[in-house]
């Protein structure tokens, strides 16, 4: 009998359990600095941060980029299921557990064998426990491979229905923001409409979609690396567009007397609110500081372009020193959070003014040029 193995073996069982618990089980970030799972994405992230660094143009680049999360997820769950059967075969080893076939007795092979078996409930019987212990070892080896085994089967649904309804989400903002999302298009787009109003139901879909993403991306923050179907989009870069889009409408409404622009300001603050909670949290879970002095996206020239475009719809936005001031620090109540996920994430953040002749995905297809509507 070799008491260290029986220990190690207990030990083993033990972390997988509780790791897999507080991963899957239990609906919150457990914040524990030695975990499996921290260890484990400490050293994933290594070779997430190596494929960032690939040259962009290089198709493999973007398509390790999409596979790493589900290989990620689908590894520390085949990590979880190989420590515990390692774990059960240290205990049987320890134990010098007698077997009917006594020639496998005393080797790490045959209870390594066996334990695997026992795990995945396939019951071969060509290696069995001759005594109670082990077979008492064995009834609750079956059983919590068979438990891991439908826990799984469960995990996997919620994990991508949460990843669909985030893209459903981004999807329906293509028509108001464009293909690549920038909050002077956003506004622009309903003021060129004539339906400002518009944007109140806009505003409470995203605050409602933020909320939904905070409850996500706590529970299983491996969410968040899932890349979109689009290589052009991305959960960041949307929410950036819309945090964006909330402080220029904040700019536009602030002097506004009128029921339209008392509800257009009091959704921004709420949709604004609810978008840095979630930037916040996600960098406390992913353990990414906020990237405090990186310079801002919003230059100087881009806001007099921007002011310039919303004039033209009658529209005025941080006007004066002062105006500008406030601005940009209501900026930096969020931009150091996205900017540091997004290098985190490898994603690029939203410009504030659209790209020169942008094109909507919508308006394009592999056997057409573009359309208009």
């Amino acid at each position: 009998m070799s008491v260290p193995a029986v220990i190690l073996g207990i030990f083993c069982v033990i972390v997988a359990l509780v790791d897999a618990f507080e991963s899957v089980v239990l609906p919150r970030t457990v914040r524990r600095s030695i975990r499996l799972r921290t260890v484990f994405y400490y050293f994933s992230a290594l070779v997430y941060s190596a494929t960032g660094r690939l040259p962009r143009k290089l198709k493999l680049r973007q398509a390790l980029l999409v596979a790493f999360a589900p290989i990620n997820f689908l590894t520390l769950i085949s990590a979880w299921a190989c420590l515990m059967i390692v774990g059960f075969t240290l205990i049987h080893w320890g134990l010098s557990t007698p077997l009917i076939n006594s020639a496998e007795d005393g080797k790490f092979t045959s209870y390594f064998y066996f334990s695997g078996v026992t795990f995945f409930t396939l019951g071969y019987g060509d290696v069995v426990p001759l005594h109670g212990v082990g077979r008492l070892l064995a009834i609750l080896e079956a059983g919590l491979g068979f438990g891991f085994l439908a826990l799984v089967i469960g995990y996997v649904p919620v994990i991508y229905s949460a990843f669909s309804r985030r893209e459903s989400t981004m999807l329906k903002l293509d028509s108001k923001a464009g293909s690549e999302p920038s909050a002077l298009e956003i506004v622009r787009r309903h003021a060129q409409a004539g339906v400002m109003e518009s944007l109140i139901p806009l505003l409470r879909e995203w605050e409602d979609f933020s909320a939904q993403l905070l409850e996500s991306y706590l529970s299983y923050p491996i969410l968040a690396y899932y890349r979109s179907q689009h290589d052009d989009q991305s959960w960041l870069r949307s929410l950036t567009a819309m945090m964006d889009a909330c402080m220029l409408i904040k700019g536009v409404t602030a002097n506004g007397t009128d029921l339209t622009s008392r509800q257009l300001a009091f959704h921004a603050k709420a949709t604004f609110v609810m978008g840095r909670h979630l930037l916040v949290d996600l960098s406390y879970v992913l353990a990414v500081p906020p990237r405090t002095g990186a310079p801002t996206r919003l230059t100087h020239e881009n806001l007099e372009y921007i002011r310039a475009t919303l004039r033209e719809y009658g529209l005025s936005c941080a006007a004066g020193p002062d105006g500008e001031r406030h601005l940009r620090d209501s900026i930096e109540l969020y931009e150091p959070y996205a900017i540091g996920l997004a290098e985190d994430l490898i994603v690029d953040l939203p410009d504030w003014i659209p790209q020169a002749d942008m094109i909507d995905n919508w308006q394009t297809s592999a056997w057409e040029g573009a359309k208009h509507f």
